[in-house]
């Protein structure tokens, strides 16, 4: 399915400030980008990168008054997502150099306070896919996802303590517990067609069976139309914009995601 996707951000400077963003997807197996377009009101030079996580980066200096950052861009996505029920456990001796630092505890995913309630909650599922299958339905179940409910980045532990919380906050939870286990976990920031109410979205990967299957514990069926912006730990390697300084304040971000053919 091909995709058109906008994000305009607008923000009020009051000091000149640097701004690391992440607003521009990368091709990959999952998506092929044909059109982009990145402009930013007033011009001023931009400096682009890719971080740890091949994730693309853009280092500017906003400078007084009001700007505003308009992206555009067409995307062909898989329709449909691939599952893989009774896909192995990969042994750790067995994993990837780069796929280890997603067994690792991180800022918001604690999984070193989390193996006791993962393995309650895998129980006798088989190694493996199987058993993120049942994490990602026990955290679907468990912990309400309300959208727009929490602002900041909260901690696997704060969000099973509060029992609700936004796309990102189920995400970690459900990452917290597949590290618990020994599963490789990553976030995923990104489009979602068709998410109600319409929002960048999150959802998690994990590593099993030989390569990284979807998640996501906000959706009863897991649909297709994604387009990934950014991979990493958990959210504080995925914000679609750091600023360094106070001087800076967004004051609206509007996200449109439309089927063009």
């Amino acid at each position: 399915m091909k995709l058109g996707v906008s994000c305009d951000l607008h923000f009020q400077i009051d000091a000149p400030t640097a701004l690391i963003l992440m607003l521009r997807p990368l091709n990959g197996a999952q998506q092929w980008i044909t059109t982009s377009s990145y402009i930013v009101e007033p011009e001023v030079p931009i400096i682009e990168s890719n971080d740890n996580y091949r994730n693309a980066c853009q280092r500017l200096i906003a400078p007084l008054g009001e700007f505003i950052i308009r992206t555009f861009f067409e995307a062909v996505t898989t329709e449909h997502i691939d599952s893989a029920p009774g896909a192995d456990f990969i042994e750790i001796q067995n994993l990837p150099h780069q796929i280890l630092p997603y067994l690792l505890p991180s800022r918001y995913c604690e999984s070193d306070r989390f193996g006791d309630l993962a393995r309650e909650v895998v129980n006798d599922a088989l190694p493996g896919y199987d058993q993120v299958s049942k994490i990602n339905e026990w955290v679907r179940n468990s912990i309400r996802y309300i959208p727009g409910s929490s602002d900041s980045p909260l901690s696997a532990i704060e969000v099973h303590n509060r029992g609700y919380g936004v796309c990102r906050d189920l995400a970690q939870l459900a990452i917290t517990l597949c590290r618990s286990i020994s599963i490789p976990a990553r976030l995923v920031v990104g489009y979602l067609y068709q998410l109600e109410p319409m929002d960048l979205h999150a959802w998690f990967e994990a590593y099993v069976g030989g390569r990284w299957y979807s998640f996501d514990p906000t959706q009863s069926d897991l649909r297709g139309g994604r387009v990934i912006i950014a991979v990493g730990r958990d959210a504080a390697d995925v914000s679609i914009f750091h600023q360094f300084g106070l001087g800076c304040i967004l004051n609206s971000m509007d996200v449109q995601v439309n089927l063009l053919d």
